[in-house]
């Protein structure tokens, strides 16, 4: 975690880049891992009955091991391609339809595998060219005795996999392995950049469309921004209501004009997206910004329920300039300390006031910002 290598950002810009393959290597990794525990514990414990009846061991550990390999390989492969899929089409689907479909699933991915396993790579390949003299050793009751062996372990570590997927998504990706190492028990100083995203007239769609629809408007908009944020490598810190908190970590490769392009990339597609919205609410969302950057702390909290938080100045500065959007006029302000970070030409950076915050000297200087028309 030191120098100029940030584990997190790493981790998440590539879930961001490659959504698919950070599901399969996720998978991959994990089966891999399991399944390499499992014939080591089980050829420990073939070990300790061949000596305790004074037998010779039947099975050797490197060609288990290989195998426990390519078929941690190919399960995991299909398992992630499997989950992206499902994480995809499934969102309206209750949890429990969900968790029944998904063990369904993998049931069969398993079977799939161990028939490849036992037909085409064993009896295909490897008895045939590497250990033949095994011809005798292994018959249909072994092959039966596997398969409860391996399905039964695969559905005792199947919630684990589940455990860690339910954190990346809580978390975000990279999160994980920080947390376990405890990065975050005490606090750690970090340069972000908030940015605090919220709907124009809420309360007006609300008494509108009730609260039901609202809030199913508010689902689909907050899909939609999570759709445009995998391209900006943001980080989603909370929601709250109506509104969205997002932060960008400062490393050596940020780019603050990723924050900008976000939020304008974010009001063209709602305007591509008008269609939906008109048919199913009667009207078009937009939302109002409010960025700032500076130094917050990091810390792991609660006890009962537990998650990263950011303290400091900075997010009571982005969340004070949001709320004077509606008075300037404008969609998008930015904080001196955003402009200082340097933006490229393609924006208009105006500037309108500053604003003094309470308890703070030095007030905010405020810019608005719109992109130059070609």
């Amino acid at each position: 975690m030191k120098g100029n290598f940030d584990y997190t950002t790493t981790a998440r810009s590539f879930a961001m880049r490659f959504p698919v393959l950070s599901y399969v290597l996720i998978q991959i990794n994990f089966w891999v891992a399991a399944f390499i525990l499992l014939i080591t514990v089980n050829h420990f414990n073939t070990l300790s009955l061949a000596n305790s009846f004074k037998l010779e061991a039947p099975f050797h550990y490197t060609p288990m091991f290989w195998s426990a390999v390519i078929i941690g390989v190919l399960y995991g492969t299909l398992l992630g391609i499997l989950d992206w899929q499902l994480d995809k089409s499934t969102r309206r689907i209750s949890l429990g339809i969900l968790i029944v479909t998904r063990s369904l699933a993998y049931f069969l991915v398993l079977v799939l595998l161990f028939a490849m396993l036992r037909y085409v790579l064993w009896e295909g390949y490897l008895l045939k060219y590497v250990y033949p003299e095994w011809s005798t050793i292994l018959n249909d009751t072994s092959w039966d005795y596997a398969l409860i062996m391996i399905g039964t372990f695969a559905l005792v570590m199947s919630p684990v996999i589940s455990f860690i997927n339910q954190m990346n998504k809580k978390f975000g990706p990279g999160v994980l392995l920080p947390l376990l190492f405890g990065k975050y028990r005490q606090p750690v100083e970090e340069q972000r950049t908030f940015m605090f995203l919220d709907m124009k007239s809420s309360t007006a769609h609300a008494e509108t469309l009730g609260h039901l629809r609202y809030s199913a408007l508010v689902k689909d908009c907050f899909l939609d921004i999570n759709r445009v944020l995998v391209k900006y490598k943001g980080e989603i810190y909370q929601y709250v209501g109506d509104e969205m908190v997002i932060d960008w970590l400062k490393t050596p490769d940020f780019q603050p004009s990723l924050v900008l392009d976000f939020f304008f990339d974010c009001q063209n597609r709602f305007k591509l997206r008008q269609p939906y919205y008109q048919d199913q609410y009667g009207l078009l969302p937009e939302f109002k910004a409010g960025v700032h950057f500076g130094m917050v702390t990091a810390v792991e909290v609660g006890s009962i329920k537990r998650e990263i938080a950011y303290h400091g100045d900075t997010l009571n500065t982005a969340a004070r300039i949001q709320s004077v959007c509606r008075e300037y006029g404008v969609s998008l302000l930015i904080s001196d300390s955003v402009v200082n970070l340097g933006l490229p030409d393609r924006y208009q950076v105006t500037f309108l006031d500053t604003l003094a915050l309470k308890g703070k000297e030095k007030p905010t200087s405020l810019y608005s910002v719109v992109p130059v028309k070609a």
